[in-house]
């Protein structure tokens, strides 16, 4: 079994013109969000063989909050340059390349090649990951290379306004 949480970004800020949008840093309910779907998630008991993610700030903040939630150091991080404004057929076929010796990955990136690539798999269809909604995607396969939309289904789905109003 392989286990995919395809987990967009938390909220960014728009407050800097003068930055570019790979610069730009979580605001406020980003800040908020990140450690709390993070927390979420270790109290699920669902711990990350390997984490893969966008090297754009608010991504890798993201995935730095949800790091240091299970324990894992910074370093130990798998930026993936290709993730930054990626097509959902890219995205797929990074994931194909993951290590198998990883059963459960965590990937973080961006919309929306990342609610495109979700739809790809059998479950409910998502109109839109929301920031930093976490999407389950389960597929019973023993190689990466062989997920696809038919081997592949969306399990679980969660995101910050489930519990903030």
């Amino acid at each position: 079994m392989k286990r995919l949480f395809l987990v967009r970004h938390a909220k960014s800020s728009w407050s800097n013109a003068n930055l570019q949008d790979f610069d730009r840093p979580l605001n406020k309910r980003g800040i908020r969000d990140a450690p709390f779907m993070a927390k979420m998630m270790v109290g699920k008991g669902i711990k990350p063989d390997q984490i893969v993610t966008s090297p754009a700030n608010r991504a890798i903040t993201t995935a730095q909050q949800f790091a240091a939630a299970q324990g894992i150091e910074h370093g130990e991080l798998d930026i993936r340059h290709e993730i930054y404004e990626a097509y959902p057929e890219l995205l797929l076929q990074l994931v194909r390349g993951f290590s198998d010796e990883a059963d459960t990955v965590f990937m973080f990136g961006h919309n929306p090649g990342f609610t495109y690539l979700a739809n790809m798999f059998d479950g409910d269809y998502i109109v839109n990951i929301p920031t930093c909604g976490v999407v389950e995607i389960n597929a019973n396969i023993k190689q990466w290379q062989d997920l696809g939309g038919t081997n592949g289904k969306i399990v679980n789905f969660y995101y910050p306004k489930q519990y903030f109003s």
